[in-house]
């Protein structure tokens, strides 16, 4: 029988399927009663799924990171599909085919790092280019670079997703830099490269998607910066000479205000153009990410618009095929 993928379902179907729990919480109602939900992943989706009158006991067997055979019901809520489940069930690793719930980016991974490695080789600027130089011959960082997503649910939430969204930015960049010409493209090259590079410690793809303890406590900003600091002194040592300390905040200053606003978990609101810059090409290509995966995955196939999309408070208009 094949497999039935989250792409797949829709309202009222019955599941009884095999996913990967990538979150799971035990919530109490308003009577106080227990109550189970996880995001169940394969590697087109996730669907939230919720399982009533539970016990911390009847739930311990469930771990994020571990695959469960669900039994259930799809029940469209409020515009977005979610699983009632009438039951959950641990299943060994060795049962299933890990290309079922391993999503990958659509692009060759091998050619984005290589694209990468000639941006960032390709710098002028020679302190710049030393410190591109230290983290690509970091090759256990690389690999971690070329397998890590960019995030767990939103956007580029698969394997190659980070290096796929700075290559993005990055296309874009220089070609915003040609109409901008005060920015400086190899400060902003530099920026979009180490936004994100905290997410490689960040997230952990050894089961699934999920934080590691270092990137709940920490979060990608500041372990960046952390990173970017360690570089910094490894090009000192090698080149005998002080890093020059602006640049040094310039670059810091683009990891720590790329979300943009406090609310957002910025520390600082971006203070320099390509700080600004890198902000607002990051928003875009996350938001035009989940606007196109969302068009692409969505269920609602004979309608012009998308189900209601709760990230995004919305929804998608797709309009006519």
């Amino acid at each position: 029988m094949p497999r039935r993928y989250v792409t797949d379902l829709k309202d009222g179907d019955v599941v009884d399927e095999v996913f990967l729990v990538a979150d799971k919480q035990l919530r109490a109602n308003r009577n106080a009663a227990l109550y189970l939900t996880v995001d169940l992943r394969d590697r087109t989706g996730v669907v939230n799924a919720r399982m009533w009158n539970v016990s911390e006991e009847s739930c311990s067997h469930i771990q994020v990171g571990s695959f469960a055979r669900i039994k259930g019901k799809v029940q469209l809520y409020q515009g977005t599909l979610q699983l009632i489940l009438t039951h959950i069930d641990s299943v060994a690793p060795t049962m299933i085919d890990p290309v079922d719930f391993e999503p990958i980016s659509s692009q060759k991974i091998d050619e984005l790092f290589d694209q990468l490695k000639s941006i960032l080789l390709a710098l002028q600027h020679s302190q710049l280019r030393t410190l591109m130089e230290c983290f690509l011959l970091d090759d256990p960082l690389m690999q971690l670079l070329v397998e890590t997503p960019a995030g767990v649910k939103a956007h580029h939430a698969y394997r190659g997703g980070l290096i796929e969204h700075m290559i993005s930015l990055m296309n874009v960049a220089k070609r915003i830099c040609e109409v901008y010409v005060d920015l400086d493209m190899e400060l902003l090259l530099s920026g979009i490269f180490l936004h994100d590079i905290g997410k490689t410690k960040e997230l952990s793809c050894l089961a699934g998607f999920t934080y590691t303890d270092e990137g709940q406590l920490l979060g990608h900003l500041v372990i960046g910066v952390e990173m970017l600091s360690e570089k910094i002194r490894q090009v000192e040592q090698l080149t005998g000479q002080n890093f020059p300390e602006e640049l040094a905040f310039r670059l810091k200053h683009m990891i720590v205000s790329h979300h943009g606003t406090y609310e957002f978990g910025s520390p600082r609101l971006p203070m320099t153009p390509e700080a600004v810059v890198l902000h607002m090409l990051d928003n875009l290509d996350a938001k035009l990410h989940e606007f196109n995966r969302a068009i692409s995955d969505d269920p609602n196939t004979d309608s012009h618009w998308t189900l209601f999309i709760p990230r995004l408070d919305r929804k998608i208009f797709k309009g006519s095929k």
